[in-house]
């Protein structure tokens, strides 16, 4: 059997798939797993076939393998689309998170904190700096300047209320009071009517 590094190519094959299929713990979306699944399959299959295969056929049938199993493990993490929303589960670039909304989940400064993005793909948690003063935990953020890497600047949600804002929250408790003082009225006028 042919060696590499003093181990058998089959063998190194499913070392190296292994590998990859971990990356992609660290790099969601990299596509590692893919390569990974096809040089595990065929380091597996060049394991259990090794010995029935003439040595000059042995990497014949190890590409092979590959490119099937490349091509099927390709289709299956397409198809079930693993990290959600056909594509939508990562970001394209930094550029992509400016605008979007989330949570406060450790107090944010200028220095320190972190937030959970909605829709934030397969880590929604993001390192953030506020642009101004401190922002409690649990409160709404929208992301001002996405930086780069996983530090993004944040702005309350609370900060961008204009009039419009105000007169909409007005209004809601406005329909609220309202709603909650018929039942009250209903009630007392069931009770003044004779039985």
């Amino acid at each position: 059997m042919v060696e590499l590094f003093g181990l058998s190519v089959p063998f190194v094959l499913v070392l190296v798939g292994a590998a990859l299929m971990v990356m992609e713990a660290f790099a969601p979306g990299a596509h590692f797993i893919v390569v990974g699944i096809a040089l595990l399959t065929a380091g597996i299959a060049g394991l259990a076939l090794g010995g029935l295969l003439p040595a000059a056929a042995l990497p014949l049938v190890l590409a092979a393998v590959v490119l099937v199993a490349g091509g099927a493990a390709l289709y299956g993490y397409r198809q079930f689309d693993f990290y959600g929303g056909k594509g939508s589960g990562q970001t394209s670039d930094s550029n992509s998170l400016r605008g979007k909304t989330g949570y406060v989940t450790q107090r944010v400064t200028r220095n320190d904190g972190e937030i959970k993005l909605e829709g934030g793909g397969f880590n929604p948690y993001y390192q953030a700096r506020s642009l101004d003063g401190d922002i409690e935990e649990g409160e709404e953020v929208m992301v001002v300047d996405p930086g780069g890497g996983n530090v993004v600047t944040v702005e309350s949600v609370a900060a961008f209320e204009d009039d419009i804002d105000r007169e909409l929250a007005s209004d809601r408790k406005r329909s609220e009071r309202a709603t909650d003082e018929r039942p009250a009225r209903e009630d007392r006028d069931g009770e003044s009517e004779p039985a």
